[in-house]
């Protein structure tokens, strides 16, 4: 399979058009000495999910995945100011991007109810007797031959 250039590779079945990639950069509140305040260091990726040729049930999970980070419209909006030049921040909003892609791919199997044997429901029934009648035998004690 050939690299189509106008197509960034998420996974081996998923790409995304670079179009679909919107990224700004704006000034960072994290390290950066004495530039931070001249030099637009952070990254603000945003990934337009209606526009993207991705499935609408990948998107759906996207979005939810994606939590106070996906906007009204169904964008996700990534910002990256970990690093003090605009290449890493780029290069860590772009892989924090493809993880949150990757989770939204997989399947999650569904939990199977499961039923405990008869044998294990009476054993606990048992138990559960028993304890009562050895609680129940803890209380005051009162006969009524020895008592004067």
């Amino acid at each position: 399979m050939h690299k189509r250039p106008d197509r960034a590779s998420v996974n081996k079945r998923i790409t995304i058009r670079k179009g679909d990639i919107e990224e700004t950069f704006i000034r960072s509140s994290g390290p950066g000495g004495q530039n931070v305040n001249k030099v637009a260091t952070a990254v603000q990726l945003r990934l337009h999910t209606k526009y993207a040729d991705l499935p609408e049930e990948i998107v759906t999970r996207l979005v939810a995945l994606a939590g106070q980070r996906a906007t009204k419209d169904g964008d996700i909006l990534i910002e990256a100011n970990r690093f003090r030049t605009q290449e890493h921040n780029r290069e860590d909003a772009r892989q924090r991007l493809n993880k949150l892609i990757n989770r939204a791919t997989q399947h999650l199997s569904l939990r199977k109810k499961t039923k405990p044997a008869r044998s294990a429901i009476e054993r606990r029934l048992k138990q559960k007797t028993g304890r009562g009648m050895i609680k129940k035998l803890r209380g005051r004690v009162i006969d009524s031959e020895y008592c004067p």
